[in-house]
């Protein structure tokens, strides 16, 4: 809103200073200042509001060590991150921007989804919460929106080289290579020199047009979205340790974003230029500041829990950023601590239900799964636990911006 705001008053008037809002870096500095301030001020008297409504974490007993302790603390702290986020965004981005709209799409919808699980765990009186199924159908309805609105919609494009064909003096047929805004579902592939790949590749075999790469590209989003979003919701188990994360990721894909949406920067790097997804810049500093201000009072011990309100829409909004900016293959290796969480328990559970197959007696790799709880069973304090897997996030994130240019 401010940014049309400002853009019509320096149409009209001219007035001094007003041009500042057309620069992507002014209003990205100035989200994450809302978004943490607000976030800050915000989360104390939502903390207040439900204590006084006695909305408390159900603390089940695994035998961890100070786990009684956290009882009754307040959850549906996620709505903290949401709000942080919408505030800023809503007054600060460019909302006719396709990529914005996606992204308050997804951090509205799953936020929802979450609520609802929250919801019907403590005023329900439900420890399982929202069924399983109906989570996973959201995430699924979410993915082919965000899947379909990417491969369908005009403005997604990406900038690419196209042969045009140019008469020469003696009137023979040459082809220019011209760069011009394309519909294509390209994506990046890490490491390598020639790193574009088109996801029509996958089909191509079938002797099927481009049209039809929906048929792959939506199941493909689907995935992702959904795997990316659970995960952190499996990573929101200790103190600190989902939000922290999450804010080291989504830094590094504001890089990315910066980077792509900036035709200098993209050109100088030899990247896929992406028009106007440099304003998801905007939408991302804006979560950034929400994570950092939320991890104020997350931070161990914590006053309050994010809930299924937070962790889902965490995995989310990171996922469909990532598909945005056209580095979803680097996902495994940005949200690696995601990624390492969800494996520990797919191989916990697998390896149980197989030894107790052949043997008749279950045996477990971890002495718990998600992995941050098999640390607390080896005694870790949970506060080195959560900057140890910080300090892991950090270099996977370095990693993960070093292959801009290690190809």
């Amino acid at each position: 809103m401010l940014y049309y705001l400002f853009e019509f008053i320096e149409r009209q008037f001219e007035f001094p200073g007003a041009s500042v809002f057309q620069y992507i870096s002014f209003r990205a500095a100035l989200a994450v200042i809302l978004s943490l301030t607000f976030s800050m001020l915000f989360g104390k008297r939502m903390i207040a509001f439900l204590k006084r409504l006695q909305i408390g974490e159900t603390v089940r007993d695994l035998g961890l060590e100070g786990q009684k302790e956290k009882e009754g603390t307040p959850t549906m702290g996620g709505l903290i991150i949401i709000f942080s986020t919408l505030i800023p965004v809503l007054l600060l981005a460019r909302l006719s921007n396709i990529y914005i709209l996606l992204l308050l799409v997804t951090l509205v919808w799953m936020g929802f989804i979450g609520w609802m699980d929250d919801y019907i765990k403590i005023f329900r009186k439900n420890k399982g919460g929202l069924k399983g199924r109906f989570k996973v159908f959201g995430q699924v309805l979410l993915g082919a929106f965000v899947g379909g609105v990417l491969f369908f919609h005009p403005e997604v494009t990406v900038r690419s080289d196209v042969k045009t064909p140019s008469a020469t003096v003696e009137q023979s047929v040459d082809l220019n290579i011209v760069k011009k805004d394309i519909k294509a579902t390209l994506t990046t592939i890490p490491l390598l020199k020639k790193n574009e790949f088109n996801y029509h590749n996958l089909i191509a075999w079938l002797g099927l047009s481009s049209q039809f790469t929906w048929l792959v590209f939506i199941p493909i989003i689907i995935f992702i979205i959904t795997a990316v979003s659970n995960g952190a919701n499996l990573t929101d188990g200790i103190d600190g340790l989902a939000a922290g994360t999450s804010a080291i990721i989504v830094f590094a894909l504001a890089v990315f974003c910066f980077v792509s949406g900036n035709i200098n920067f993209a050109s100088y790097l030899n990247i896929m230029y992406i028009p106007n997804v440099g304003e998801v810049v905007v939408f991302i500093s804006a979560f950034l500041g929400a994570l950092i201000g939320f991890l104020w009072f997350n931070a161990y011990p914590a006053e309050i829990f994010m809930g299924d309100t937070g962790s889902l829409t965490l995995g989310a909004v990171i996922s469909v950023i990532a598909v945005i900016v056209r580095k979803e293959l680097l996902i495994p290796l940005l949200c690696g601590v995601f990624f390492i969480e969800t494996l520990s328990v797919i191989l916990q559970v697998g390896y149980f239900k197989y030894s107790r197959s052949k043997t008749g007696n279950g045996k477990r790799i971890f002495k718990m799964a998600p992995l941050h709880h098999h640390y607390q069973k080896r005694g870790f304090h949970e506060s080195k636990i959560v900057a140890r897997f910080w300090i892991v996030g950090i270099l996977l994130a370095v990693l993960t911006v070093v292959t801009l240019k290690l190809r």
